[in-house]
């Protein structure tokens, strides 16, 4: 994964609450798409009416499972992210017009083969990634793990040819690229997620069902 336009976002204060709105989620995605452009020397079209679905798509969900971020916050942060993901893979707001065009130095070669392989793709996911990562450096003061499975471009064929049949599967992808366990039953499901089954088994179970 390429986190440096992780930088980006971190500069934008509350990051979490801003891009829960969809100003300001558009115009992240959007100059999000500028630099992973310029970058691997790619230009892409975003369609806006379906970057708007995608967002109201993922608040609707987002909003009605809002409670669980009580159990595990941090967990809840990727979990929401994974949706996010989901969303734009379902709706796909971004198309790829032009490659080849002058690349930057800086691009790595694993990197530049996974983006040359799903540009859309890779587009989407690094958004998520480095949005969760901007996150957890200014809520949590920590950096985002990511498993060395995000540059295998292996892992990247599943992942395309998962999320291409069953969107759904964005969510657990997401986990594994952050190292952590996949839900592959039911990667939309709050309640089945290892960290937060984990914490409703204890004192967050007590101060869930006090809300």
């Amino acid at each position: 994964m390429d986190l440096r336009f992780k930088d980006e976002l971190a500069l934008m204060p509350d990051l979490r609450h801003r891009l829960r709105r969809l100003r300001w989620f558009r115009m992240t995605f959007r100059s999000h798409a500028r630099l992973v452009g310029s970058t691997y020397g790619l230009r892409f079209e975003i369609d806006d009416a379906k970057l708007t679905k995608a967002f109201l798509d993922w608040v609707e969900v987002i909003d009605a499972q809002r409670d669980f971020a009580r159990v595990n916050r941090a967990d809840f942060i990727v979990f929401s992210a994974g949706l996010v993901l989901r969303e734009l893979i379902r709706q796909e707001p971004a198309k790829l017009v032009e490659r080849g065009l002058p690349t930057p130095q800086g691009a790595t070669e694993k990197m530049s083969e996974i983006v040359a392989f799903w540009p859309e793709g890779f587009l989407y996911t690094n958004f998520c990634v480095s949005a969760i990562a901007a996150v957890s450096e200014q809520e949590f003061g920590e950096p985002l793990p990511i498993d060395k499975c995000a540059d295998d471009l292996r892992t990247w064929w599943s992942y395309r040819e998962n999320v291409e049949e069953m969107p759904t599967y964005a969510v657990a992808f997401l986990d594994r690229f952050l190292g952590a366990e996949p839900n592959w039953l039911l990667p939309d499901d709050p309640k089945s997620r290892p960290a937060i089954m984990e914490a409703l088994a204890g004192p967050a179970l007590n101060r869930l069902t006090r809300q």
